[in-house]
């Protein structure tokens, strides 16, 4: 298993070391007095964000991160070592939810991006800090603070300007493939994609990241087929690609099944600008192409577009529309009109 998108992760915090009973005692000193040193303070435990990464597959293997308690203190007014923090290193996009999974501790979206989510314990007073004018020699010393203990969910949304969507077979892993330099899994059975894939597109001049998602069935909403596991991808994209397989009996069946699931998972993700295309027009008569192009017009209210990703008939035009939906920040130049902005010098 290569690809994880949610993961349960047990954390805690450093607890603060004791503050330390000590006097001074050493030969030919009268006066000795109180000399424990204060506790040292617990690690905290950190959420970070790095570049590389892609998948929580590394908190399969390990769920529990605890930070390093801080050291108790010693004689001579010494502090006590501080723990060690934790790091918990997860890819762009990743959010932290509570064990109840229904609040979202931090929402975590570019690289470098880092959250506190235990903090570790202060140390405890060396009963040097308790020395008075009425109080000589205190033997009194403060316990460090307790741990902090946590669950918390780990949920990994893909960072993605457009998203692909479709029933299986519909030609989404082809259009990703013939665009871009990914290259997912294409047979002709239901299901071959098994998890979301990313590929960069570009068109004249600049690019952006295209996600594809397993293949919706009539009540995924509820469980069947690979259910709506895989929609919270999506949910980061400015704009989504709807594909309609062009060689099915009923198109608009098709188009409307997507689109109930859509709406059964989310209001927000059904309202997103669409583009919905017809796909595999190559395989279609001209007359079948006119019916079925009325037919999902009619059912959508809205225009309907002709494509093939085999052939790469329409494949431009299609990129275009997406590029329309896309915030300009978040286009990226090619590396080609990067090389020719700034060329090479000895």
């Amino acid at each position: 298993m290569k690809f994880l998108d949610l993961a349960k992760v047990y954390i805690r915090s450093g607890a603060g070391g004791s503050g330390c009973v000590s006097f001074r005692r050493e030969k030919f000193i009268e006066y000795g007095g109180p000399d424990g040193g204060d506790g040292g303070r617990g690690g905290d435990v950190w959420i970070e964000v790095v570049d590389g990464l892609n998948t929580l597959i590394d908190f399969r293997y390990q769920q529990h991160f605890f930070a390093k308690n801080g050291q108790p203190g010693m004689g001579r007014q010494r502090t006590g070592k501080d723990g060690d923090d934790i790091i918990l290193r997860v890819p762009a996009g990743t959010e932290v939810l509570d064990e109840e999974m229904d609040t979202i501790i931090a929402d975590l979206t570019e690289v470098g991006q880092r959250v506190l989510l235990a903090k570790g314990g202060n140390g405890g007073f060396g009963n040097l800090h308790f020395k008075s004018a009425t109080n000589q020699a205190p033997r009194r010393a403060n316990p460090g603070q307790e741990a902090v203990e946590r669950t918390i969910w780990l949920r990994l949304k893909l960072i993605a300007d457009a998203g692909l969507l479709g029933l299986p077979n519909a030609g989404k892993s082809t259009f990703l493939a013939a665009t871009s330099n990914a290259r997912p899994k294409i047979a002709d059975y239901p299901f071959t994609t098994l998890h979301p894939n990313l590929g960069v597109v570009g068109v004249d001049g600049v690019e952006f990241v295209v996600a594809d998602i397993p293949g919706l069935i009539e009540g995924a909403s509820e469980g069947r087929g690979l259910g709506d596991l895989f929609l919270g991808h999506i949910e980061r994209c400015a704009v989504l690609l709807h594909l309609i397989d062009g060689t099915s009996e009923d198109v608009v069946a098709d188009c409307t099944t997507i689109l109930n699931e859509l709406e059964a998972y989310s209001d927000v993700l059904f309202d997103k600008p669409r583009v919905t295309v017809l796909n595999k027009i190559d395989a279609l008569s001209d007359t079948e192409i006119a019916e079925k192009r009325d037919a999902l017009q009619q059912a959508i209210g809205g225009k309907v577009w002709l494509m093939s990703g085999v052939a790469k008939t329409g494949v431009t035009e299609v990129l275009r529309l997406l590029r329309s939906n896309i915030d300009e920040t978040k286009l990226r130049q090619t590396q080609k009109d990067m090389k020719e902005e700034e060329p090479w010098r000895p």
